[in-house]
């Protein structure tokens, strides 16, 4: 026989039984072999060189001339004249779908050996195809969408019988991943093919693999990985498809066009249409859906030691596809109960350390959110009652009925608030903005109430959260009141059509580039803003969380950020900026002021705070003076809250008369009272053993909470590490004591 790198070129496929011919010759109707090349043992070699693949190469490619007909002019149609095609071609597609389901159902029943060929194939199948999930796959490697899909639906239906049943369910043995000679290499640990697992350091040594039945967790790993390479890579393209959909026809208004006829604009709308009748069906997506709340479900029998050698794919597809964003008529009547609490199980302090990967640790998180979270705002969500509520338990939600989310929820979310640094610079915003959402709910649950009692108790966990939401507001909001004006000039030109046709094609493209990135941007950031302030305004009216952020690791930094924001907002007139359309950018200056003057009050009688809020070189007596006019005008705040806040100019004022009184006592100061990084007369110095140098606890707990070194030769450091240097502080302490008495006297 050739050998495997030998080129092929394409040919017409043999026959087939009597039955499939008929549906064969149907849907090769709807397909055009490519005349490109391809090695024999490739993805195409495949397709177009095994019975298998032959079978199930067929479907409905949207640049097939049969699907451009069908989908003819499709931005001059009717939309429900477009589901009525959408539906006919969906009805043919599964009509042939489930033939294939039968012959291969018959193939492994006919015998042993029949069997063992079918199910190298599918080995075969994933070892060819491991880059299909790409945006762009490599067409001349990998096999095409149609038999790709097709092999995920016949998995999908041999795994029916235990996705139904969770007495067979259990039948799934995840030593199976371990076992190279069970599963052909899909699932190797080594090499440039090898998937990373849930745990770090896996092996298969030591692994022992025997199944009580050998053919069930084949069928559910292998479906688990067709689906990694199908229905996951099949919505992101289906997204990026949309996205070029609304850009373009957004591109041809602003030029005072007609989309409707428009090639290109016409070209895209088939090619989302025809993705439609796959990743919109509701038989194909409802049968996804189940499956993986089925996977969940065995995930949560096993002990932590096997459930370390799971693919990692498994779970982040689980939080990919269920979180997508599909129709909320798609979801209805589904359970996913096993979802929510595999989901609150792996972000339990219990597991964090188990499962480190910090993306896939925000994508549980943002599950929660999209789709357990009720009267969650999101336009682009409809998630049924039945989705979010669990019906064991009278209809209430999964987030207020589930007792391990009642014990753990709340302090995994704020550990989770921070692990989110480690994630993409955009990303992070929309996680913690969903983040905040969720602790909002929890916060104003009762259920809740003694978990957020816990929190203070792990003092290195909340000043880790603490210092990720101060550090978030002083970059963010900053940049958004720098980049509104600009918005504002440009959505000004634009609507001068005069100036704006008066410009060149290419500056008016290069001005609306670096617009549309600035709205993304500010799109992003204040979504996140909002949430951090609302969030601040909850959490401290709860005392024993007060009291964490009045630590002298936190507080001046709590009211350098309050008093930089409220700069923002008051002294720089941020309250009269005026931008088209606001809330498309979440853009509430006078509900973010409110929120701002909330905590400001909540922390008015503490004597910490106010010194802090004197020492700030945000503040200005002035600032606080208009804030105050401000509240009252505006009457943002009213009764004990308003009082507070002016009462806090008061005692601010106050402290800083104080301060700009004791000045001149640390002018002489000996330059080993000095910290040697911010220059400042030290309260608490503190020696770090990792370089001998002494520093002021604060500055050096301010540093630890963004890095894990020593300042000053990157040394490993932690806060516990580091030494009072009590003869130092009474040396200091002597000296200040003296300088006092002098002074008084």
């Amino acid at each position: 026989p050739p050998a495997a790198n030998e080129r092929v070129g394409p040919h017409r496929p043999p026959g087939a039984t009597q039955q499939q011919l008929a549906l064969m010759r149907m849907m090769q109707s709807m397909r055009e072999d490519s005349p490109m090349e391809y090695r024999r043992r490739s993805g195409p070699g495949l397709e177009k060189e095994t019975v298998l693949g032959l079978v199930l190469r067929l479907g409905m490619p949207s640049e097939h001339a049969s699907m451009k007909a069908a989908y003819s002019n499709p931005a001059s149609r009717q939309r429900k004249d477009v589901l009525q095609t959408t539906d006919g071609l969906r009805r043919q597609l599964e009509l042939y779908q489930s033939k294939c389901n039968e012959l291969v159902k018959q193939l492994v029943v006919a015998g042993e050996e029949s069997r063992k060929r079918v199910i190298q194939w599918f080995i075969d199948a994933f070892l060819l195809n491991v880059t299909a999930d790409g945006i762009r796959p490599d067409r001349s490697k990998v096999s095409s969408e149609e038999l790709l899909i097709n092999l995920s639906v016949v998995l999908l239906k041999l795994c029916e019988p235990f996705v139904n049943d969770p007495k067979k369910s259990k039948l799934v043995d995840p030593g199976f991943v371990c076992s190279p000679d069970s599963h052909g290499g899909i699932y190797d640990l080594t090499g440039d093919n090898a998937l990373p697992r849930l745990g770090e350091n896996v092996t298969n040594e030591g692994a022992t693999y025997n199944p009580k039945n050998s053919f069930i967790p084949l069928c559910f790993f292998f479906c688990s990985r067709s689906l990694a390479l199908t229905v996951v890579p099949g919505c992101n393209r289906y997204d990026q498809i949309s996205r070029h959909v609304w850009h373009i026809q957004r591109n041809i208004r602003q030029q005072n066009g007609d989309p409707r006829s428009d090639p290109r604009f016409n070209q895209y709308l088939r090619m989302q249409f025809a993705k439609e009748i796959i990743i919109m069906s509701p038989t194909y997506i409802t049968d996804v859906l189940r499956f993986y709340n089925m996977a969940a479900g065995i995930f949560l029998g096993m002990d932590k030691e096997l459930f370390k050698t799971m693919p990692e794919h498994i779970v982040d597809d689980m939080c990919s596809i269920i979180g997508y964003g599909f129709p909320g008529k798609l979801l209805s009547g589904l359970d996913f109960g096993n979802v929510f609490r595999l989901s609150v199980m792996l972000l339990s302090k219990d597991y964090s350390q188990l499962v480190r990967n910090y993306n896939l640790r925000a994508k549980l998180g943002d599950l929660l959110h999209d789709i357990f979270l009720p009267g969650n705002s999101d336009s682009r969500r409809e998630v049924p009652d039945s989705v979010t509520c669990d019906p064991l338990a009278g209809g209430q939600p999964y987030l207020t009925s589930d007792k391990m989310s009642k014990e753990t929820l709340a302090p995994s979310l704020l550990l989770l608030y921070g692990e989110v640094e480690n994630t993409g610079y955009y990303e992070k915003n929309d996680h913690r903005t969903k983040i905040a959402e969720l602790l909002k709910f929890l916060w104003e649950s009762p259920e809740h109430k003694a978990a957020f009692k816990r929190i203070t108790e792990d003092k290195k966990s909340f000043i880790t959260f603490a210092n990720g939401i101060i550090n978030e507001m002083n970059d963010k909001f900053a940049n958004v009141m720098e980049t509104l004006p600009a918005i504002r000039t440009v959505q000004l030109q634009m609507a001068n059509s005069q100036e704006w046709a008066a410009l060149g094609e290419e500056e008016r493209e290069t001005i609306t580039a670096r617009h549309e990135s600035n709205e993304r941007e500010v799109q992003r950031a204040l979504p996140l803003c909002n949430s951090v302030m609302k969030m601040l305004g909850f959490l401290n009216t709860d005392k024993d969380i007060r009291d964490m952020f009045l630590l002298p690791d936190m507080c001046p930094r709590l009211a350098n950020m309050l008093l930089h924001v409220l700069t923002k907002l008051v002294g720089s007139r941020g309250l009269d900026l005026k931008v088209d359309n606001p809330d498309s950018y979440n853009f509430r200056p006078k509900e973010m002021l409110q929120g701002l003057c909330v905590v400001f009050s909540s922390f008015a009688a503490a004597d910490e705070f106010q010194i802090e809020c004197a020492k700030s070189g945000y503040y200005t007596p002035d600032l606080m003076t208009k804030s105050v006019k401000t509240c009252r005008k505006l009457g943002l705040l009213v009764g004990e809250s308003m009082e507070l806040f002016a009462l806090l100019a008061t005692k601010v004022e106050d402290a800083s008369d104080i301060m700009i009184g004791d000045e001149d006592l640390y002018q002489d100061a000996p330059d080993e009272f000095l910290d040697p990084l911010m220059q400042e007369f030290m309260e608490d110095p503190v020696l770090l053993p990792t370089s001998d140098n002494i520093v002021d606890r604060k500055t050096i707990t301010h540093h630890l909470l963004n890095a894990d070194t020593d300042p000053f030769n990157r040394k490993k450091l932690s806060i516990d590490d580091v030494v009072p240097a009590e003869e130092l502080k009474e040396k200091m302490k002597l000296w200040l004591d003296a300088k006092k008495a002098a002074r008084d006297r």
